[in-house]
């Protein structure tokens, strides 16, 4: 029997578990004191769902459960691949909430704001900052096209981030509408320009020299791609320059309010910028798209956008939908770096006593839990070793049951 946790996920130990019930419970008041109610949905989607929820690159990621008993064996003889599955952990949150919108939508209000902060799976190959299993934090609204919904997701997702104790950061802004009028503009076709953003994605990853050899790849127009790239040579764009070459201006007008607002509502606290190259993988994006980039590490730790046609798909009529999702995992391991304190929080001892003080021992502890987190424990024959151990593990301070007046504090002790 082997005891380490499967390549890509981990096991947490009582200190990172603390922190990370911390980290989630901030995000969610914040969420929560913002007017948006948190549900939950399955891990497990039909595979038809999931197969056909436009989620870029996700989709080849799909952990797929294959079916059982009797229907199996008749996918085995029936030598299809595809057969042998029927259902498969979700790859993210959206789509869970876009089927769970379409089965409730009687029950719900409109706008529905919304909180998810679950587990999600990928079957990526594991690497440092890629998960197999990881958990993101979202906020959604559907029901509404108002760009004001965008206005209040960057504003309450940057809330949350301050909260936590992320506080230099940048929200960068785009719109899918823009960047397609902005790709058909050079010449590429309609029916090429997700393949095209697939690849432009790319841009901080491998440069434009690399997105021109990947559209090369893929076999389109020589001259179009030159075009392209040359119109790259024009950044860091701007709206006004942007309203200039593209024919429908109303997409970049809702954008510049979006942009404009949420500068004011940050009051210099983090920037929010256009930013013409940000694209985000997922195929269902339809608008607005975003993402908050830690100006500390050089990394994105928030993401989304706009997905007005995915609970369609559902329900055979168009639902307009927009959210943003916090990486979780990112923050945490960042905080976990830094050596995050959580000043807010209850400061952890414990009571030590003779196996005789038990009665004793929990009525102290009783007396100390309005203010402290409190563990009783049997007096061990190595008291210092012990008490090393305790603060190795996160604990605050101890009392000994009959010695102890007051609490004895580790980093007191220190001084």
């Amino acid at each position: 029997m082997k005891i380490k946790p499967l390549k890509g996920m981990n096991d947490y130990l009582p200190a990172q578990a603390e922190l990370r019930d911390y980290l989630q419970r901030k995000i969610c008041e914040v969420y929560e004191d913002s007017g948006f109610q948190r549900i939950y949905t399955p891990i497990v989607e039909d595979i038809e769902n999931l197969d056909k929820s436009e989620g870029g690159d996700n989709l080849n990621l799909i952990f797929k459960i294959m079916k059982r008993g009797e229907k199996l064996n008749k996918a085995i003889s029936s030598g299809d691949p595809a057969a042998l599955c029927d259902m498969g952990l979700r790859y993210d949150l959206t789509l869970p909430l876009s089927r769970y919108y379409a089965n409730n939508r009687a029950a719900l209000p409109t706008p529905f704001k919304v909180i998810q902060m679950d587990r999600v799976y990928r079957a990526e190959r594991p690497q440092k900052g890629r998960m197999r299993e990881f958990t993101q934090c979202d906020i959604d609204i559907l029901g509404s096209a108002s760009p004001s919904c965008e206005i209040e997701l960057i504003h309450t997702t940057a809330k949350a981030l301050l909260a936590i104790g992320i506080d230099r950061f940048k929200v960068k802004v785009n719109d899918r509408r823009i960047l397609r009028s902005i790709l058909t503009s050079v010449g590429f076709g309609q029916e090429d320009l997700d393949s095209v953003c697939i690849s432009f994605d790319k841009l901080d990853k491998i440069g434009p020299e690399g997105v021109k050899s990947e559209l090369e790849g893929k076999g389109f127009d020589d001259q179009v791609i030159i075009r392209f790239i040359d119109l790259l040579g024009h950044a860091p764009f701007t709206l006004d320059y942007v309203k200039s070459i593209v024919p429908d201006a109303a997409p970049v007008e809702a954008l510049s309010k979006i942009v404009e607002i949420s500068r004011n509502l940050a009051e210099d606290r983090y920037e929010v910028e256009y930013d013409m190259t940000l694209v985000r993988g997922q195929g269902y994006y339809t608008g607005t798209v975003f993402e908050i980039e830690s100006l500390d590490f050089n990394s994105s730790i928030a993401g989304g956008g706009r997905y007005d046609n995915l609970i369609g798909k559902f329900l055979k009529e168009s639902i307009p939908a927009v959210g943003f999702s916090i990486g979780f995992e990112r923050i945490f391991s960042i905080l976990s770096d830094r050596g995050r304190s959580l000043a807010d929080m209850k400061k952890k001892i414990v009571v030590l006593y003779d196996e005789e003080e038990i009665e004793q021992a929990v009525a102290l502890a009783e007396s100390l839990r309005g203010d402290y987190k409190v563990s009783l424990f049997t007096k061990p024959k190595k008291l210092g070793k012990f008490l090393n151990k305790l603060e190795d593990q996160g604990f605050d301070g101890f009392m000994v049951l009959g010695r102890d007046q007051e609490i004895r504090f580790f980093e007191a002790a220190k001084d």
